[in-house]
């Protein structure tokens, strides 16, 4: 039986009989970690890698796209939405990118600076740096889990 997991610590079980696909809801948006079990049914067997229910927030790294600096901002992913804000406690995003219209999701090497990614749209490749590699494969990870499932028609 899947669990799911909240920013306090509780795990929820969820009881069979359960649907095998998941729709995004909006009773959903406010659930950041979403974990799965292997086998068994301790907490040794939780997968902690498992692709996040389709939310994720944190500082990012961003390059400019006139002036190439790069500035911190503060990345929200709700549903295919993405969007980055000048700060945390910022309500109105600087931009919001359409998931929908972006062909890729990839590490990227070409920058003079580490743990970095690209997301390829067609007026322009945004470049993204995480503080840390596993920082980074979470961003990468889900935000490719996101393009297969606009792929899918999910």
């Amino acid at each position: 039986m899947p669990l799911l997991g909240s920013d306090a610590g509780t795990l929820i079980v969820l009881k069979s009989p359960y649907p095998w696909r998941v729709e995004e809801p909006s009773i959903y948006e406010s659930v950041r970690v979403h974990t799965a079990i292997q086998t068994g049914r301790t907490k040794d067997d939780l997968v902690p890698k498992a692709p996040s229910l389709g939310t994720k927030e944190g500082y990012l790294v961003k390059q400019g796209a006139i002036v190439k600096s790069w500035k911190q901002r503060w990345f929200t992913l709700h549903r295919n939405e993405l969007k980055y804000f000048k700060d945390k406690m910022c309500e109105e995003p600087i931009r919001t990118l359409d998931l929908t219209s972006c062909s890729a999701v990839q590490f990227d090497y070409s920058q003079d600076k580490v743990n970095c990614f690209c997301l390829v749209f067609p007026e322009r490749t945004f470049y993204v740096c995480a503080k840390t590699g596993v920082e980074a494969d979470e961003w990468i990870r889900i935000l490719q889990w996101k393009l297969s499932q606009i792929r899918k028609g999910r």
